[in-house]
């Protein structure tokens, strides 16, 4: 018996050594599932999207044309200097990438403000205006200020709200008038006609007297030819709007009320107004030889000398649209997009021309209007 016990106590003894065997090499392996999950193979990166700062310059590089809106409003815009203006202004805002557009005023100065708005409604950075009324100046001014919209005034100046001038693009009133006068009282000078003792001088001003750069000009034409010798009573005012017929219709009271001229000299302060006065004298029964009309334009007295066709129309100033509205096209692009503020003044350049030289001093445009 005691035999037995020994057995049974050794096979325990054996067992127990046995599992501590099986132990002793470590805590048993976690099952399959508890097993750490492979590391996933990761995904290629995306490549980092630019930063605010980086992505603005080239967002507005790419949007900065697009945006662009330029806007040119003249206030008689069937006028061939406005037309000229007009589409040079806008030949010019394309090319630089800008959109453009134009509005005519006819003449309305209430017309000139509300396109003013619409043009700031519809998003124009910069606005050039010849204004139908300088009166309207700073309200304009003042809604361009108000709205961050760079405004220049061509042809005619304007005041802001502050009476300080807007920044200008055109003549230089004084001096077209200047050289006018010059040109008038040197054809009168040649034609010997204040020496003649059965001939009576008179000189129709066509006067926009509302306008401070059109008395700018007549000024200047009424002082040369009193300087050249006209009795200052022989000058005599035509008021006008600055349209043909204006002026045909209010010179006509004026040459039938002094029939003993008989020799007229005729400026003005643009083309139409010599023009319309021209009329008005060839109704009344004046000779072309017995007048001595010098124009301001040079575009309405052109189309006389291209179809060589006698006239009062003896020499004019010529001016070109074309230059006032590139001009102004790249002042506003220059002010908008590169920050470069305004000149108070940007002035185009002016020449007298006649029949024998206006068709080598014109440009191609101005010479093929010639011929329309």
């Amino acid at each position: 018996m005691k035999n037995l016990k020994h057995v049974l106590l050794l096979l325990i003894i054996v067992s127990m050594i046995l599992v501590a065997c099986g132990t002793s090499g470590g805590p048993a392996e976690a099952p399959a599932e508890e097993e750490a999950a492979p590391v996933e193979e990761a995904a290629p990166e995306e490549e980092a999207a630019p930063t605010e700062e980086e992505a603005a310059p080239a967002e507005e590089e790419e949007m900065a044309d697009e945006e662009l809106l330029f806007v040119a409003i003249n206030k008689s815009a069937d006028q061939q200097y406005f037309i000229d203006l007009q589409n040079s202004f806008i030949e010019s805002a394309e090319s630089a990438g800008a959109e453009a557009l134009k509005f005519d005023a006819k003449l309305d100065p209430s017309l000139g403000v509300s396109l003013v708005n619409d043009a700031i409604s519809a998003g124009a950075q910069g606005i050039a205006i010849t204004v139908p009324d300088q009166t309207i100046g700073p309200a304009i001014a003042q809604a361009a200020t108000d709205a961050g919209v760079v405004l220049i005034a061509t042809d005619d100046g304007i005041v802001d709200e502050n009476g300080d001038p807007v920044p200008f693009v055109g003549f230089d009133g004084k001096d077209m008038g200047r050289k006018v006068g010059e040109a008038a009282a040197e054809l009168l000078t040649e034609s010997g006609w204040l020496d003649d003792a059965d001939k009576k001088v008179g000189v129709l001003s066509v006067e926009v007297q509302t306008l401070s750069v059109c008395n700018d000009r007549t000024d200047n034409e009424k002082a040369a030819v009193i300087a050249a010798g006209v009795p200052e009573d022989q000058v005599f005012p035509v008021p006008y709007t600055g349209e043909s017929l204006s002026a045909q219709d209010a010179a006509g009271p004026i040459i039938t009320a002094n029939p003993d001229v008989t020799n007229w000299i005729v400026f003005g302060c643009n083309d139409e107004g010599v023009l319309g006065t021209l009329n008005a004298l060839a109704t009344t029964g004046y000779a072309p030889e017995d007048i001595i009309g010098v124009g301001l334009g040079a575009y309405e007295a052109c189309k006389f000398w291209a179809a060589e066709q006698d006239s009062g129309f003896k020499a004019g100033l010529f001016i070109s649209g074309l230059d006032v509205g590139n001009t102004a096209a790249t002042v506003l692009y220059d002010a908008v997009v590169n920050g470069v503020e305004p000149p108070e003044q940007t002035f185009a350049p002016t020449t007298i021309v006649n029949p024998d030289n206006y068709a080598d001093v014109m440009d191609e445009i101005s010479l093929a209007n010639c011929s329309q």
